[in-house]
């Protein structure tokens, strides 16, 4: 077993809830632990070791898996095992973003819409505009992502990264979904959201009132005079308590973890779908860690 790859423990949490058509689960675990190696190094999918077979297959097993939603099946499996031996932390989930400078060779997409190998459909997380963006750190995109209180993601979007985060935090509430093993239905809020001042907006806290999240979300100085300036129409000041507020930075600490892995710190990948596949993967292995 090299560095970085999968333990016996991890790989008995894992292998379950991977595909058994194809060739099997047999050689499952050497191509993972060659996509582990990639995200975690960076290196080309041509310079793979020869440990771990044949770097196409390696390469294509992961971008089928990133089209056709396989990573995002497992990673709502892995999550759903943590939840039944109480390894999510619910009283304290917090959303924050981060920007991935993208690699030259990120650009170049072709413009044809991509299939899912073998299928006629588009990859569930294909986006027209790739994810990429122009911003003041030139070709970018963003990760938006809420975080448990144990510093592992539990829902993450990518965009361009030039969009803003206020707008980003319903569409990522929406995709926190925990399967319940057995009875009952998904969980899919928290007992608490914290957030930075970026996700300040009446729009995102009538969502939360309206969902029945306590969150605490400071308010940024402009809308503070702008709701003192209209007096009673302004309406109650939101509160805030500081001492919650501090926990804030178990999302920054998760972010850090995420880019732990050099293929997520840099993008490298062309297509928004393999990237989402490549920032779903990272967070799997966070979850199999104990």
């Amino acid at each position: 077993m090299g560095r970085g790859d999968l333990t016996n423990d991890e790989w008995a949490r894992l292998r379950p809830h991977l595909p058994k058509s194809g060739q099997g689960v047999a050689n499952h675990r050497r191509v993972i632990n060659g996509i582990l190696f990639r995200q975690r190094t960076g290196v080309p999918w041509r310079d793979l070791p020869a440990r771990f077979g044949k770097w196409k297959t390696v390469h294509e097993r992961h971008r089928r898996w990133s089209a056709d939603g396989t990573w995002d099946k497992v990673h709502a499996a892995v999550l759903a095992d943590a939840d039944t031996e109480g390894r999510i932390d619910w009283a304290m989930v917090s959303v924050d973003s981060t920007s991935c400078r993208a690699h030259q060779h990120a650009a170049g997409a072709c413009r044809r819409y991509p299939r899912v190998p073998g299928k006629r459909s588009t990859p569930r997380q294909h986006r027209p505009d790739e994810g990429l963006g122009r911003s003041r750190g030139g070709l970018t995109c963003k990760i938006h992502l809420a975080g448990e209180g144990g510093r592992r993601p539990l829902a993450l979007l990518i965009t361009p990264g030039q969009w803003g985060d206020a707008p980003q935090l319903i569409p990522v509430m929406e995709r926190i979904r925990v399967d319940r093993l057995g009875v009952g239905r998904p969980r899919t809020r928290p007992d608490h959201l914290g957030g930075d001042k970026a996700y300040s907006s009446r729009r995102n806290r009538r969502y939360l009132r309206r969902r029945q999240i306590k969150h605490t979300i400071p308010e940024p100085r402009n809308q503070r005079a702008n709701r003192r300036s209209r007096g009673r129409k302004g309406g109650r000041p939101a509160a805030f308590d500081k001492e919650i507020y501090k926990r804030r930075n178990e999302v920054e600490r998760t972010i850090n973890a995420l880019k732990g892995f050099r293929a997520v710190a840099t993008r490298y990948d062309k297509r928004a779908y393999v990237f989402h596949g490549t920032v779903t993967v990272t967070a799997i292995r966070l979850w199999l860690r104990d």
